[in-house]
C-alpha cells in the first residue's frame, strides 16, 4: 500500500485522541414512560462505536456504553401510558390549544440546545459521522423543529376563519389522529427521527418513540427534556430488540399512525400485523437506489463534482445518495478517470479529524457485505477501476468504483448503503429510463446536461417515475420546505415542515345552517373563548 494511503495509520490509541472529542462511557439505566424515568435493571446492549482503538488483542471498537434491552410487558406499558394519554382525544395534550403546543416545544428547544455538545459528541462517537457533519445535524434539527413551528403557525392562522357555502358556516382546522409509533433510521439519527417525531407531537398525537440501533444512546440526554416540556404520557420510549417490542404493539390495533424510516421488508411486515389496516395511517420513508445520468453534453467537472457529493457524503449512508450513476460510453472513460483523481483528494480519518471527508463505516458487517457486492461483479465481468478502491482496514472501507455494471450483478439490484459507486455505460437515453422503469424503488435522480432538449427528454418521463428530478446537482432531501418522498417501494406519505404536519393530522370541521340563532351560538363560543377548536384566535 502506498504512503498516500495508509489505512493502518487510521486508528489511533485513545491518547492520540484530542481531550475535546473523548467521551466517558455511558451507561443508559433508565426510560421514559407515563412521564417518569423508570429504573431500568435487566438486561442491557453493549454500544461499541465504529471507531477502533488499538489493544494487545490488535484493534477494537470501543465500547462506549450501554442501554436497557426491554420486553415486550415495557412496550405494552408505554403503549398505555400513549394511549391514556391522549384519552380518545379528550387528554391534556391533543385538547391543549396550538399556542399552548407550541409554548411546550420551545420549552423543549431550550433544553435540548443545552445538551448540544454532549449529542454532537454521541454522533461521532456512536455513527461515525465527522464534527462537521454531527454538528450540522444537531443544528439543522433545531432549524427544522422551528421552521414546523413556523408552518404551524402558518396552517392554523389560514384556519382561523370561517367558510360560508350554500348556507352552511364551517370553521375547517387540523385535528390528532391519536397514538404514534416513531420509528428512526441509524445515519442520520436525530435529524431524520425527529422529521416525523416533532410534527406528531405538534399536531396533538401521544407518542411512543423507539431509537435505532446505532444512535441510541445520543438520545439518552434528551429524555428528561421530554419529560419536563410536555404532558405526562405524551412522549414515552422504547428501548429492546425491534423483533421482539415492535410487532405486539401492531397487533394490539392501537396504533394509529406508522412512522417508519428503514427498509420497505420490516415496514410491510409492521403493517402487516395490524388487524385493522384501514385505520393505520403509515408515512414511511424506505428503500432508494438513486442513479446519476451523465450525457454526452454534461460538464464533466461538476458532474463529478456532485457525483461524489452525492454517493460518497457520510461514506454513501443516506438514503438520498447517488448509488448508480450512469455514463454515456463516449466519455466514460475520461468521467472515470476524473472520478478516480477526485476520491484520490478526499481525506480519509477519524470523525475529529479536521477536513474529513471519509471515516469508518457505522455497522459491523458493512465492509464484509461491501467486499462480498464487489467480488460479485468482478466475478461477472466488472473490475475496480480507481486505485486502493474497496481495500478495508478494520472498520474503515475505501471507496470503489465499479466499472462496467450489468444487470447480472448484486451491485445492479441491491441497495449498497455504503461506499461503493457502480458505473453503467449507456449509448441511449432510453436504458437509464427503463432501468428506472424496472426499479423497485423511485425516489431521486440526478441529471447531469447542458443540452436543454436532452434534460427535457429525460424530466418528463422521470418526474412520473421519481418524486424528485435534480439537474446538475445531487440528490438531496433539502431544504425542508421541498417536498421529501418516493414512488413504488421507496416511500409512503410525504415530508416536509409542511406535509409532514398534515401527514400527522387530518381535517376536521365544525358545520351550522346559517341563521340568527346559530350566529350568535357561534359568536358567543369564539368571544367567550370557550373552545380550543372553535377560535378565531391569532397566532403572531
Amino acid at each position: 500500500m502506498s504512503e498516500k494511503l495508509n489505512l493502518e495509520s487510521i486508528f489511533v490509541p485513545e491518547d492520540q485522541i484530542p481531550p475535546e472529542f473523548l467521551i466517558g462511557e455511558i451507561h443508559q439505566r433508565e426510560y421514559l414512560s407515563d412521564g417518569e424515568m423508570r429504573p431500568w435493571n435487566g438486561a442491557v446492549s453493549e454500544v461499541y462505536s465504529p471507531v477502533c482503538v488499538p489493544t494487545p488483542e490488535g484493534l477494537k471498537r470501543k465500547l462506549i456504553g450501554t442501554y436497557p434491552v426491554c420486553t415486550e410487558k415495557e412496550a405494552t406499558e408505554a403503549l398505555d401510558a400513549a394511549i391514556a394519554a391522549y384519552d380518545n382525544g379528550r387528554g391534556e395534550w391533543p385538547t391543549m390549544s396550538i399556542d399552548g403546543r407550541i409554548k411546550c416545544m420551545e420549552r423543549f428547544i431550550f433544553k435540548m440546545g443545552e445538551q448540544r455538545d454532549l449529542i454532537v459528541k454521541l454522533i461521532m462517537w456512536e455513527i461515525g459521522k465527522s464534527y462537521a457533519d454531527s454538528t450540522k445535524e444537531f443544528d439543522r434539527t433545531v432549524e427544522y423543529i422551528n421552521a414546523t413551528i413556523d408552518a404551524l403557525k402558518d396552517i392554523d392562522r389560514q384556519s382561523s376563519r370561517f367558510e360560508i357555502e350554500e348556507g352552511v358556516v364551517a370553521q375547517i382546522r387540523r385535528s390528532p389522529i391519536g397514538v404514534v409509533l416513531c420509528m428512526g433510521p441509524f445515519n442520520y439519527p436525530l435529524n431524520e427521527t425527529f422529521t416525523t417525531l416533532i410534527p406528531a407531537i405538534l399536531m396533538g398525537n401521544t407518542l411512543l418513540f423507539k431509537p435505532p440501533k446505532h444512535g441510541t444512546l445520543l438520545h439518552y440526554p434528551l429524555l428528561k427534556a421530554f419529560q419536563e416540556s410536555f404532558p405526562k404520557g405524551v412522549v414515552n420510549t422504547i428501548y429492546g430488540r425491534g423483533a421482539v417490542v415492535t410487532p405486539g404493539l401492531m397487533a394490539s390495533g392501537k396504533i394509529n399512525v406508522l412512522a417508519f424510516i428503514g427498509s420497505s421488508k420490516v415496514a410491510n411486515d409492521l403493517k402487516k400485523r395490524h388487524p385493522k389496516i384501514n385505520r393505520l395511517r403509515a408515512v414511511l420513508s424506505l428503500d432508494a437506489k438513486n442513479a446519476a445520468i451523465v450525457t454526452k453534453n454534461a460538464d464533466l467537472k461538476l458532474s463529478v463534482s456532485e457525483c461524489i457529493l452525492g454517493a460518497l457524503s457520510f461514506n454513501g449512508q443516506r438514503c438520498t445518495a447517488i448509488k448508480m450513476i450512469f455514463v454515456h460510453k463516449d466519455i466514460a472513460d475520461e468521467f472515470l478517470k476524473l472520478l478516480g483523481e477526485e476520491i484520490a483528494k478526499l481525506k480519509c480519518g477519524l470523525p475529529w479529524d479536521k477536513d474529513v471527508k471519509l471515516t469508518p463505516v457505522t455497522e459491523p458487517g458493512k465492509p464484509a457485505y461491501l467486499k462480498e457486492c464487489i467480488d460479485d461483479a468482478i466475478a461477472n465481468g466488472a473490475r475496480v477501476v480507481n486505485e486502493h478502491g474497496g481495500e478495508t482496514h478494520a472498520s474503515f472501507f475505501y471507496p470503489a468504483v465499479v466499472y462496467p455494471v450489468t444487470e447480472k450483478m448484486k451491485l445492479y439490484r441491491e441497495e449498497q448503503f455504503g461506499p461503493v459507486i457502480p458505473v453503467i455505460p449507456f449509448e441511449s437515453i432510453e436504458e437509464p429510463i427503463q432501468y428506472q422503469i424496472d426499479s423497485p424503488h423511485g425516489m431521486q435522480v440526478s441529471i447531469f446536461s447542458n443540452d436543454a432538449e436532452e434534460v427535457s427528454a429525460l424530466i418528463d418521463p422521470f418526474v412520473n417515475l421519481v418524486s424528485r428530478v435534480n439537474i446538475n446537482a445531487q440528490c438531496q432531501r433539502g431544504p425542508d420546505v421541498f417536498p421529501f418522498t418516493g414512488r413504488k417501494d421507496s416511500a409512503e406519505g410525504t415530508l416536509s415542515v409542511h406535509d409532514a404536519l398534515r401527514s400527522f393530522s387530518i381535517r376536521s370541521l365544525v358545520a351550522t345552517k346559517l341563521n340568527e340563532n346559530n350566529k350568535k351560538l357561534i359568536n358567543d363560543i369564539v368571544t367567550e373563548q370557550t373552545s380550543n377548536f372553535l377560535s378565531t384566535k391569532y397566532i403572531f
